[in-house]
């Protein structure tokens, strides 16, 4: 694969990452009912499962549902847990696809319901279900989480269950959800940006009807590529489906594609890199404070910008940027010089840690392994954190599938799809973003609130990204309406409880709004 930011991306995206956050189908599904919830056997047909697998599908098992306990804040709440799936069809009405989701329900009048996307494209909704804000939670993405640790679930301290319903939705190719097409439909109704954000949308809808939830307040929430498709997905949803979202919770988000393009003359690839690289640096030293990234984002947005837009027309201003950039990120003086102050990520990510033979992670530079080809010209696996997050998440998510929940199938379970990835359509589409979109669904519903949320220390979707986006947004009445929150940690900022926290405190004060 062509080593281009954007395809590094799509490789290693999920988030999430990462799972951050770790990124089709243009369908009319007007001719599906929406009560029906599974095809009948015989619908099921000779097609692959996910890009470049053939098989006899079996169908589905029917809706599972299991009562369930947490104990939160010191009471219990007692919620359902329900697999199910929906069915896709294509313009003709033709069943095209089949979208398995977990819901999290609490009884009682007035509950808002929130529905959740991951990114990759490719990853399934488990990173945060399983890591950010179901109930449950099982370890994975911090340094010294392994692979062959027992998959345990345990309550989920930063769960939103206690204020919202949850539906997490697993896109075609990921989790249990699947194409019933040949492969060159499926890029077709399932692989392109577009596509991908109708298809869901409607999946949202068919929801919603199927469960008599229409009339309930409505949120969203992405990461990764899924921060991508839930601008889009809002907007499709209020002027073509008729449905409004209250709120959008964009976590980690690959927001604005464009942004991280013309490194050879724009500032803006090395103005989004650079913070996140001195939050890394901050955090080894225990000095990450809010008032320690202020000052680094100011210098980014002033001194720094300035000095890479004169070039070499001001080798003063030149040579004291090279300097001040050595400073902040504690990376060797020669590095940081041969490469004018601009740290493009996989070779810092090899620089950081290079005299202890080890990598760090592009969803966290603070979560490191050993690289196994030290000596190698250019990195030759994996990203470190990436690789050691499938096999916890896929084992407790399909153990509590089918163990947990009683819905039975051997069907392979999908935390990652590296067949997606490859397929998705990587076209204009895909590199114009959903800014676009986020500004015309705040502009069209002027009570809908959106926060965005990062970690510090992500390279993969870097924090100062969305600052910048957003930042260009006109005010549209109330600018707090559209707002950026950044916390301790990476892609999946998540993972640490007091980002988690912070984060769930920061999502129930939007919720209070409605």
């Amino acid at each position: 694969m062509p080593s281009t930011p954007l395809l590094r991306f799509l490789r290693f995206a999920a988030l999430s990452l990462l799972f951050t956050g770790f990124a089709t189908l243009s369908i009319a599904q007007e001719a599906a009912p929406a009560s029906e919830t599974k095809p009948a056997a015989a619908e099921s047909k000779p097609s692959p499962a996910t890009p470049g697998m053939s098989m006899t599908l079996p169908p589905l098992p029917p809706d599972a549902h299991v009562d369930q306990s947490i104990t939160l804040n010191g009471k219990v709440l007692h919620y359902t847990a329900t697999v199910g799936t929906l069915p896709v069809r294509d313009e003709k009405g033709a069943l095209a696809g089949e979208v398995v989701y977990t819901a999290y329900t609490v009884e009682g009048k007035n509950r808002p319901v929130t529905f959740a996307f991951n990114g990759g494209p490719g990853a399934s909704s488990v990173y945060l279900n399983l890591g950010a804000i179901g109930p449950k939670r099982v370890a994975f993405g911090d340094q010294n989480d392994s692979p062959s640790d027992p998959a345990t679930l345990t309550d989920n301290p930063g769960t939103w269950l206690d204020f919202t319903d949850l539906v997490f939705i697993d896109p075609i190719g990921t989790g249990f959800s699947r194409s019933l097409v040949p492969e060159a439909e499926a890029k077709k109704l399932f692989y392109t940006p577009t596509s991908d954000v109708e298809y869901l949308s409607r999946v949202v809808y068919d929801w919603l009807v199927k469960n008599d939830r229409l009339e309930d307040r409505k949120y969203i929430i992405g990461e990764s590529y899924g921060g991508f498709r839930c601008p889009r997905m809002t907007s499709y949803l209020q002027t073509q489906l008729g449905v409004a979202m209250n709120g959008v919770v964009l976590v980690s988000p690959y927001l604005n594609p464009a942004i991280n393009s013309q490194g050879d003359i724009s500032p803006l690839p090395w103005m989004m890199t650079l913070p996140s690289i001195a939050a890394a640096h901050l955090e080894r030293e225990d000095k990450l404070t809010p008032d320690a990234m202020a000052a680094i984002i100011h210098y980014t947005e002033t001194d720094y910008a300035s000095a890479l837009m004169q070039g070499r027309s001001d080798p003063t201003a030149e040579q004291a940027m090279i300097q001040h950039v050595t400073e902040i990120t504690g990376l060797d003086p020669v590095f940081v010089k041969r490469s004018g102050g601009r740290l493009e990520t996989q070779a810092y990510l090899r620089e950081v840690y290079r005299a202890e033979g080890k990598l760090a992670s592009r969803y966290d530079p603070n979560v490191i392994a050993w690289d196994p080809f030290p000596f190698a010209p250019n990195q030759r696996n994996d990203d470190p954190l990436l690789n050691s997050i499938i096999a916890p998440t896929t084992t407790a998510m399909v153990d509590f599938v089918t163990h947990t929940v009683g819905w039975k199938t051997m069907a392979r379970y999908n935390a990652l799809s590296y067949a997606v990835n490859a397929a998705w359509a990587s076209n204009d589409d895909l590199r114009s973003g959903s800014t676009q979109q986020l500004r015309d669904a705040v502009a069209t519903d002027p009570k809908m609130w959106v926060l965005i949320a990062h970690g510090w220390g992500d390279l993969s979707c870097p924090f100062m990204g969305s600052i910048l986006t957003v930042n260009q947004m006109p005010a549209m009445g109330d600018p707090t309406r559209v707002q950026v929150h950044e916390y301790p940690g990476g892609h999946m900022f998540y993972t640490r409880k007091e980002s988690q926290q912070a984060l769930r405190k920061d999502v129930i004060q939007m919720f209070d709004r409605h």
